[in-house]
């Protein structure tokens, strides 16, 4: 009986963790913290992409559809159809230009948006066909 008091006290001072286990359970809460942040900087940054894809896209929809409102034989002459670049009123850093070729009784217009992003130059490109 006296073995038995002696075995039970023993086991009373291992209730808590030991340093190592602490510190094991540490490192793996900070890989886990850091992967966390990984995905939430990449989720932000798509997050940044996608609004200025949505915005050049919305840009050269409005002017394709201001030239889709002008006479046929002014599409050319068009001030909404700029042939090298400039910079898009109220939306500073995004500059558009516009081409237009003709074949027969049809105009192809091409309008181009682009931006910079995160130093390199990112574009839209819409198209659309307007018969005479």
């Amino acid at each position: 009986m006296a073995e038995s008091m002696k075995t039970m006290k023993r086991f009373e001072y291992n209730k808590g963790f030991t340093l190592i286990e602490v510190l094991i359970a540490i490192v793996i809460l900070t890989i886990g913290l850091l992967a966390l942040v990984s995905v939430t900087v990449m989720v932000i940054k798509g997050n940044s992409l996608n609004r200025g894809i949505t915005t050049a896209t919305t840009l050269a929809n409005q002017q394709l559809e201001t030239l889709k409102n002008t006479s046929y034989s002014g599409i050319d002459s068009s001030s909404a159809c700029p042939s090298t670049w400039s910079t898009v009123t109220g939306f500073s850093g995004y500059e558009q230009k516009c081409g237009v070729s003709t074949s027969g009784y049809q105009k192809t217009i091409v309008m181009e948006v682009r931006w910079f992003w995160l130093g390199t130059e990112k574009k839209v490109i819409l198209n659309t066909i307007i018969s005479k």
